[in-house]
């Protein structure tokens, strides 16, 4: 079973000396991968509900607030040779869709092919109008987005008419290593979240539990049967979250059919975050 993690550098976390130790001591310790969450802004105000909370609080002190995850996945892509760079994940509808598929490619790059694109339509509609940016058919917008990326990542000269994008005869160059292009990993546990996932790439699943897979599956594989793709093709990596996860419950993941686990370590504190991943890597990898 990999097992990846999911840390916030942000505050006292998000200096370069200890973002490049810890990039360095999470390859080391034997990680898969590496996600960072992102947020643009946040809005003093917070009227949406946090889908990982049952008091729906979004629990992110502003000061704590993550670097911008193409910026550090780049910087830690230079401190490491190996580790996966997950991105847990982008709100893509509210950000320019060419300048996130120019920043994909490059990471992509200077990466090696490392990249995994984690996308989500987002849930925090606070977040769109400060960015003035419609919260309203996002998921369509998010679509739009992610074809017009394949045309140009994959074309010498790309042109792309969508209802949401709409591009003249371009270049757009460097293109990703990773052919067609590097994998795309959708956030959400919802129907429309996993017909995503069965159109376009992959699963990163937040909050779901070994006992929570096979009805996720289940859902999973109508998806792919109405898309006529083999769900063998998808693979699937989930975050337990804030839950108590051990050995055995990453057995019970692998039982399930789980490619990759993803530990969230959403703690503040230079100390108290290097012991989280010592504490991880000990009960988990070791």
């Amino acid at each position: 079973m990999k097992v990846g993690v999911f840390p916030q550098f942000g505050g006292e976390t998000s200096s370069p000396e200890y973002v490049a130790r810890m990039a360095r001591g999470i390859e080391e310790r034997g990680f898969n991968s590496v996600w960072v969450p992102d947020h643009i802004l946040v809005p003093k105000v917070i009227k949406s509900s946090y889908p990982y909370m049952q008091d729906g609080s979004f629990p992110v002190e502003p000061t704590t607030q993550g670097l911008e995850p193409f910026t550090v996945l780049s910087f830690i892509a230079a401190n490491t040779t190996k580790l996966r760079l997950g991105t847990g994940v982008i709100v893509l509808p509210q950000r320019n869709a060419v300048l996130t598929a120019k920043q994909a490619a490059d990471l992509d790059v200077l990466s090696g092919g490392r990249l995994d694109f984690g996308i989500g339509v987002g849930w925090m509609a606070d977040e769109f109008d400060a960015l003035g940016m419609s919260f309203d058919r996002r998921g369509a917008r998010a679509d739009d987005y992610i074809r017009m990326m394949q045309t140009v990542w994959q074309s010498h000269e790309s042109s792309y008419d969508g209802e949401f994008v709409k591009l003249p005869p371009v270049h757009q160059y460097p293109k990703p290593v990773q052919k067609p292009h590097p994998p795309f990993y959708f956030g959400g546990e919802s129907k429309v979240a996993l017909r995503r996932v069965a159109r376009f790439g992959h699963w990163f699943g937040v909050d779901v539990m070994p006992e929570e897979v096979p009805a996720k599956m289940a859902m999973l594989k109508e998806q792919c049967d109405r898309e006529g793709r083999d769900i063998k093709d998808v693979k699937v990596a989930l975050c337990p979250y804030a839950n108590p996860t051990d050995r055995d419950t990453l057995r019970r993941y692998e039982d399930a059919g789980i490619d990759q686990v993803i530990m969230a370590a959403f703690v503040f504190g230079q100390d108290e975050l290097e012991a989280a991943i010592d504490d991880l890597a000990e009960r988990l990898i070791t």
